[in-house]
């Protein structure tokens, strides 16, 4: 397997794990019902923030953060919400691409995840 080396490559990663996602029963409700993504117009802008992370190339200027407080004040973001996130996740890496790239988008999704939690908690305890 070759490791993640363009933005081809991340959309041929992005457009997997989604498809997994809306396949989840337990989670795809989150991008059909509650934010009600438009795919087509969606993966671009995952291509451009992962290509941003990993490859370094820029380009992504939306606020993370303040997107997923906004999902979160129209249903809650649970942890399980994220466990199965990253569990999606890390398959759809490990199924397609194995190297330095793919161990470090990895790293960052945890890491993405791990914040978001937490940010979410704090505007809970607020």
């Amino acid at each position: 397997m070759k490791d993640i080396e363009n933005q081809h490559d991340l959309l041929l990663l992005v457009d997997e794990f989604y498809k997994r996602l809306l396949r989840d029963e337990d989670i795809n409700y989150i991008f059909t019902d509650v934010v009600k993504i438009k795919i087509e117009e969606h993966l671009p802008i995952l291509v451009t923030f992962w290509s941003q992370a990993i490859l370094g190339t820029g380009g992504y200027t939306n606020n993370l953060t303040q997107i997923h407080l906004e999902v979160n004040k129209k249903s809650h973001l649970s942890p399980e919400l994220f466990e199965i996130w990253l569990h999606h996740f890390n398959q759809t890496v490990d199924d397609i691409f194995a190297g330095n790239n793919a161990e470090k988008i990895k790293t960052n999704a945890l890491n993405i995840a791990t914040v978001l939690q937490i940010k979410i908690a704090q505007e809970k305890s607020n």
